[in-house]
């Protein structure tokens, strides 16, 4: 069997910053296992710039941003194994992988880094009513098809879903000649960052309709036209308010979940809100030498950010295996995260104030839009944070700085408490 210090499930963005982290941090036995034959994820087809604004001060595409951590990689000497698929992780951290080249192995490691990332939601869980035609694709598809492949997928397109991947796309079908009527969006606000509804959607006269849904779908062998409906405050279709759009391709952008099937598998519990694991401040899950970081955490809306937290992850990683900890009880001061007035989830969802660094970053998301309000964390009945914000919204994930000198001395069973407050 082989093995390694660190083995990291995943070779794109979280992956590979991790594993550069783990490294930097002294540890030198390490393996990145990735499905696909080359490294860099999701990036290699975002050919669109915007990428390293926050990591590397410029701005770079998804293959360049990917190509900095690659060479990084490549520098430290990396081991890797590409066109190679994990089948299960063990929660006595045993790795099962299969490639065309070896078939079905098993490496044993001290520690695991996940960061297999996140898959679009499909048509299926949404219940459209109608046929199952050619031309209703998912917006990461339909990326792939443009920019790796070649191939424009339709030419009269309706978007559903105004997440990042869904406004990026209106842009790029725009420019390779399609036309994008509009994209709707069922929630009263975008799920996306302003700078894309700007950039993407504005720069380019193409509407977008808030509260709105996809309520039929019309074809037998190819899209024909589809049904726009408004929704009410329960977000169910209002009847009267029905409007018919002609056109050959549906591109859906509604939402993303994380992958993991291999978190379950080896014993990881995991968030109902966020469907990623829950982790302390070192992102480690609930089963020890295990860790998590990116978008299998929880989804980001930066690779910038997915890049930090899965730095933080490795360097945490690294220090476990150096440190050669035994399973170990549950830590006397460790403090629950409770969110509420808005706020949906926080990433960690657990602290433990003696084994944290002096400062950590509270990653959150809110689950409505608001306007000149302040992000509150109470530790016990005392306010630590106030920070003042212009507005905050769900498509964009707010951060909140905790110093350890702020949690220590709290008595034991207390809690942290993360909210969204007016004045």
């Amino acid at each position: 069997m082989l093995s390694y210090d660190i083995v990291i499930v995943g070779g794109g963005s979280a992956g590979l910053s991790a594993a550069v982290a783990a490294h930097d941090a002294g540890t030198g036995s390490i393996l990145v296992l990735e499905r696909e034959p080359r490294l860099g994820g999701i990036l290699n087809q975002c050919i669109h710039n915007g990428f390293g604004l926050h990591s590397f001060k410029e701005e770079l595409t998804g293959p360049e941003y990917a190509a900095r951590y690659i060479q990084m990689a490549d520098d430290r000497k990396i081991e890797r194994m590409l066109s190679t698929t994990v089948l299960d992780v063990s929660p006595k951290l045993v790795v099962t992988a299969v490639s065309a080249e070896q078939g079905v192995f098993q490496i044993e490691a001290r520690a695991v880094i996940l960061a297999m990332g996140c898959r679009e939601r499909p048509r299926g869980a949404l219940n459209i009513a109608g046929c199952r035609p050619a031309g209703v694709y998912t917006a990461g598809c339909a990326q792939k098809l443009v920019n790796i492949d070649g191939w424009l997928p339709g030419r009269e397109v309706v978007i559903l879903g105004s997440g990042d991947i869904g406004l990026i796309m209106a842009r790029r079908l725009t420019l390779e000649g399609a036309h994008v009527q509009c994209v709707a969006e069922l929630m009263p606000y975008s799920g996306g960052l302003r700078r894309n509804i700007v950039q993407c959607l504005d720069d380019f006269d193409i509407p977008l309709l808030l509260s709105h849904t996809v309520v039929g779908i019309e074809g037998k062998k190819r899209v024909e036209a589809i049904t726009l409906a408004q929704v009410g405050e329960s977000l169910r279709p209002i009847p009267g308010t029905e409007k018919r759009y002609s056109c050959d391709t549906l591109l859906l952008s509604v939402g993303l979940l994380p992958e993991n099937e291999l978190s379950r598998q080896a014993s990881v519990e995991l968030s109902p809100v966020t469907r990623g694991p829950l982790v302390d401040e070192s992102l480690e899950t609930s089963v020890d030498g295990i860790f998590a970081c990116g978008n299998v955490l929880h989804v980001h809306d930066l690779v910038d950010f997915v890049s930090e937290e899965a730095a933080h992850a490795g360097r945490k990683a690294a220090e476990y295996v150096q440190a050669g900890q035994e399973r170990r009880p549950r830590r006397e001061d460790e403090l629950e995260v409770r969110v509420s007035g808005g706020v949906r989830y926080t990433v960690p969802s657990r602290i433990s104030p003696s084994s944290m660094d002096e400062r950590l970053v509270l990653r959150l998301r809110v689950g409505q839009v608001f306007e000149d309000c302040y992000l509150s964390v109470y530790a016990g009945e005392k306010r630590i944070v106030h920070r003042r914000r212009q507005v905050v919204a769900p498509g964009e994930m707010q951060e909140i700085t905790l110093r350890r000198s702020q949690l220590e001395g709290l008595e034991p069973g207390s809690h942290l408490h993360v909210l969204v407050e007016g004045e």
